[in-house]
């Protein structure tokens, strides 16, 4: 399948809605036609708020947390990777031994290449995040949504691995995400435990945030990006390893994304590209 093709559509709870509010309207011409507009517009209202609930899968399938028993979660960063952060991060994981998935934007894949090698390089999954981050991106075309994926696919393809999970800016969806993602080969991943920290613009509390709302099998997101100020990191980096810290406190254990949910966040390329980054 051509990247960005649609693929036939599997029914989903937006179309079980959907049907059902068309029934009911129908129904209820017969019978009180004074109250048949109800569901079509509670299905409207629905189809308005949906998007903006990150673990809905109202519009497609999404893996918002992990399966089984224990008490596992998995560690996640947007929006980077960040020179003045990144490496800090990094080399804090290292110390614990652990593994997190990182959700790159294409463009900082292009302005910083030598984060995203040293992300493989510790091991560390790499996923897709669209390519400028716009927070508006469900409301653009679709032709412009293929773009924002396809284009950051091509660019981390050149560093020999190819993103198999998507993660929507700010955890947004729309009716046109499943026919794109199905036609890269691609499945949505959210979150379901976040500090609210709006890309490290508030970063008081950050770990006190995390650990009152953790839970087994949560995927947590976090950001991997500069406080505006620039003069916070080192607190932004206390307040992550205070999170790490109190998982293991509580008796969580911190598994790679790609264990808690069973399946590969990414693969590597059978033969890397030869085209690469100066």
């Amino acid at each position: 399948m051509n990247r960005g093709d649609a693929p036939r559509k599997t029914l989903t709870p937006a179309h079980i809605a959907g049907v059902a509010a068309f029934a009911l309207f129908g129904g209820l011409l017969f019978f009180r036609p004074d109250l048949a507009a109800v569901p079509l517009g509670l299905f409207v209202l629905l189809c308005l708020v949906a998007p903006f609930l990150p673990r809905a899968g109202f519009f497609l399938p999404v893996t918002s947390r992990g399966g089984g028993d224990g008490k596992a979660v998995a560690l996640t960063f947007d929006d980077g990777p960040d020179p003045a952060v990144t490496p800090l991060l990094l080399d804090l994981l290292g110390r614990y031994r652990l593994t997190a998935a990182f959700f790159v934007t294409g463009q900082n894949t292009e302005r910083y290449p030598a984060l995203v090698r040293e992300i493989l390089q510790r091991g560390h999954d790499v996923g897709n995040h669209s390519y400028r981050h716009d927070p508006l991106l469900m409301l653009r075309s679709r032709a412009r949504l293929v773009d924002e994926i396809t284009r950051t696919q091509d660019l981390l393809a050149r560093f020999g691995i190819r993103p198999l999970s998507f993660r929507p800016p700010v955890g947004v969806t729309n009716p046109r995400l499943p026919g794109v993602l199905k036609g890269l080969g691609m499945e949505c991943v959210t979150f379901s435990c976040r500090a609210c920290d709006f890309g490290n613009r508030r970063i008081g509390g950050l770990a006190r945030n995390i650990l009152r709302k953790v839970s087994p099998g949560a995927i947590v997101l976090l950001h991997d990006v500069s406080p505006p100020d620039g003069g916070r990191i080192a607190e932004w980096l206390e307040g992550v390893e205070k999170i790490i810290r109190g998982l293991k406190a509580g008796g969580y254990e911190i598994v790679p994304l790609s264990e808690l949910i069973g399946r590969a966040v990414m693969e590597r390329l059978p033969a890397p590209s030869s085209r690469d980054f100066s």
